[in-house]
C-alpha cells in the first residue's frame, strides 16, 4: 500500500496543450499558439486602474461568484451603452456575460447547432 491514489489516476494520459504550455514560461519564446499572446503588449497599467476603479466602487460584490448570466450591474451598464450609443434598446434580460471564450463558443454551439442540423450535413 504504497501508492495513496487510485489505480484509474496512473493511466490518465499527459495533457498535450499541458505540456506546450510549459513552454510559455520561458521568456526567451515567443508562442504563435493560439491565446498566447506577447507578454510585453499587456496593459499593465490600464488593468491595473481599471481594476482599481471596479474595486473602489463596488468592492468585494465584483470578487463573489454571481449568477450564471453574468454580474447584474455589468449586463446593465451594457444595456445602457447599447441604448446610448447606437440607439438599441436590448434588455439586460437578453445580455449573458461569459468567463471566457470557450464557454462562449459551446454556447453559442448549444443555441445554434442541433443533432438534426448535423445529420443533414
Amino acid at each position: 500500500m504504497n501508492n495513496i491514489f487510485s489505480d484509474r489516476i496512473s493511466d490518465v494520459p499527459k495533457s498535450f496543450i499541458r505540456e506546450i504550455l510549459k513552454t510559455t514560461i520561458n521568456e526567451e519564446v515567443i508562442s504563435f499558439a493560439g491565446g498566447l499572446p506577447n507578454r510585453d503588449l499587456f496593459p499593465i497599467q490600464e488593468i491595473k486602474d481599471a481594476s482599481a476603479k471596479v474595486l473602489d466602487n463596488y468592492g468585494a460584490d465584483v470578487l463573489q461568484y454571481s449568477t450564471s448570466e453574468g454580474y447584474t450591474p455589468l449586463r446593465e451598464w451594457i444595456s445602457n451603452r447599447y441604448k446610448a450609443r447606437l440607439g438599441l434598446d436590448i434588455d439586460t434580460e437578453n445580455i449573458l456575460i461569459t468567463s471566457g471564450s470557450q464557454q462562449g463558443l459551446d454556447l453559442a454551439g448549444k443555441t445554434f447547432i442541433s443533432e438534426r442540423s448535423l445529420k443533414n450535413s
